[in-house]
């Protein structure tokens, strides 16, 4: 049965570090390989989400390729022809770019808009508190699992 984040508790689940274990896209940017982390952060008490590039081990912290994003969790209401509206996130990509380290309460960044020209989002069809699939606008499908070590206000710059 597909995830119905309507559900109670749902987006609780959806919230935190999810990293890349597996993707049916030939994109290297969606490669898994042991050399980079390849990161999806989901805020959905925010409306936030970013997808981070990065060194694994103890370089992680001192930079990252990052594209940030808003994100709506659809409540069911869309119309009939929206069969998977309980279960779709809309991603609305926002800036993108480099993250540097933590320099204080501060973090070096250089990130620029991106232009968006279609709309996107994750159909989210196995949610756990481990394991994450889901189903991309272009198709493309993702298994995702939970990075509990990784800390979601540690990683997504202030708004």
């Amino acid at each position: 049965m597909p995830a119905d984040l309507s559900a109670p508790g749902a987006l609780q689940l959806l919230e935190g570090v999810w990293e890349l274990r597996w993707s049916s896209s030939n994109q290297p940017y969606l490669a898994v390989a042991p050399w980079i982390e390849n990161l999806q952060l989901l805020a959905p008490s925010q409306g936030r989400a970013m997808n981070l590039l990065r060194l694994p081990g103890p370089l992680a912290p001192l930079a990252g390729i990052a594209v940030e994003a808003s994100i709506t969790v659809n409540s069911g209401e869309a119309n009939t022809t929206e069969v998977n509206a309980r279960q779709r996130v809309q991603v609305r990509f926002q800036r993108g770019g480099w993250l540097g380290p933590r320099l204080g309460e501060r973090r070096l960044q250089l990130l620029r808009g991106v232009r968006q020209p279609f709309p996107a989002w994750l159909d989210i069809t196995v949610l756990d508190q481990e394991l994450r699939l889901c189903r991309g606008n272009a198709g493309t499908l993702f298994a995702l699992l939970r990075r509990p070590d990784l800390a979601l206000e540690d990683l997504l710059p202030a708004a």
